[in-house]
């Protein structure tokens, strides 16, 4: 047998392998065209892309790369398979290109999904570490969304039946959410903590009755470390609807102290301190300059008490308590240079003695 009694003998599909041959040298012919052809598009438009300001074209155009590649490719193999001379193949040809096209078209949307997730991690919105660690998740999610419609919709256009499919999904779907309640719930749970960002990593919070560090933001739960350093494990869903004080957030921080002063402090002392401390106080840089308060508080049963309060702009913990020490210390200088000194706990106990008994007559 020669070759071409072979290749006019009939193989799969009732197609001739002088058929089969030629539709595997137009699709490697398609895949050669479509990978040139791309190219030369991208390299076209990029330079437009590149004299814009924005960089989500940029990004777009790289992500649509392998889909235009893909989609003309396919137009070159749909012309070749209508110019050639493949009548019992046209059919089932054009079917799986059309077939294809549905492929190229959910790969798109994947592509733009990168994109999506991608110009929402360059937002103000995921400057936060929260924020940006859920935006895999987010991308996995849609991604997942995207490809069981793609799923539905070839097999489909192929003639199979999906409606028992998408019964039987629903059904199962229902079950698996009956039995991960919870998952679920610590799941949205995360969710809300990253819309909502109450607390990022690094941040220094009190969940209800315990101060501590958010080490860790997972699917599941969030770890704080306490200040005895141990770890504090609660579920996201438990932790959405908990009470939660973040001292990260503030704008400023107070100072607020009472001073006492012996109760041998003269009034003029007194005088001389109280605006000693409002001009320590009007010294440092970063006072608020609202809400401070210098004022004799009370005649306290041991001391003159002198109240303090102030507002300094920072966020930083560790550069308030610097500004506290060297604030307490210029009180200091301003006690001992008006002379007097400050209080501690005293009593003073006052003995009688009794009178003298009357003398016997």
């Amino acid at each position: 047998m020669n070759l071409t009694d072979f290749l006019l003998r009939y193989g799969p599909f009732g197609l001739t392998w002088f058929q089969w041959l030629a539709i595997a040298a137009i699709a490697v012919g398609g895949i050669v065209f479509g990978k040139v052809a791309g190219r030369l598009v991208r390299a076209v438009v990029g330079r437009l892309v590149k004299r814009t300001r924005s960089t989500w074209d940029d990004v777009l155009l790289e992500r649509l790369g392998g889909p235009l590649s893909a989609a003309l490719g396919l137009a070159f193999v749909a012309t070749l398979i209508q110019a050639a001379d493949l009548t019992a193949a046209d059919a089932t040809a054009i079917r799986f290109i059309r077939a294809g096209y549905f492929a190229v078209f959910f790969w798109s949307l994947f592509r733009l999904v990168d994109v999506g997730f991608h110009l929402l991690g360059e937002s103000m919105w995921a400057r936060s570490g929260h924020s940006r660690s859920l935006i895999p998740l987010g991308t996995r999610v849609a991604k997942v969304g995207v490809f069981a419609i793609a799923a539905v919709a070839v097999l489909s256009y192929l003639g199979y039946p999906v409606a028992s499919l998408i019964a039987g999904l629903g059904i199962g779907g229902l079950a698996l959410a009956l039995a991960a309640q919870k998952t679920v719930e610590n799941l949205f749970g995360a969710f809300s903590i990253g819309v909502d960002q109450p607390f990022t990593v690094g941040d220094t919070v009190k969940v209800e009755d315990f101060l501590a560090t958010v080490e860790r933001i997972g699917l599941r739960s969030t770890r704080f470390r306490t200040m005895d350093r141990t770890i504090v494990t609660i579920p996201n869903g438990k932790l959405a609807d908990s009470r939660i004080e973040s001292y990260t957030a503030r704008d400023r921080m107070r100072l607020a102290t009472i001073i006492g002063l012996v109760y041998g402090t003269s009034e003029a002392q007194l005088r001389e301190i109280l605006d000693g401390f409002r001009n320590v106080l009007r010294a440092q840089p970063k006072l608020f300059p609202e809400g401070v308060t210098v004022l004799l508080r009370a005649l306290g049963s041991s001391s003159f008490d002198v109240e303090v309060t102030a507002w300094f702009v920072t966020e930083d913990y560790a550069e308030f308590q610097a500004i506290r020490q060297e604030v307490l210390l210029q009180f200091l200088g301003v006690v001992e240079r008006a002379g007097t000194s400050l209080a501690y706990p005293t009593q003073t106990v006052h003995l009688a003695s009794a009178p003298a008994a009357t003398a016997t007559r």
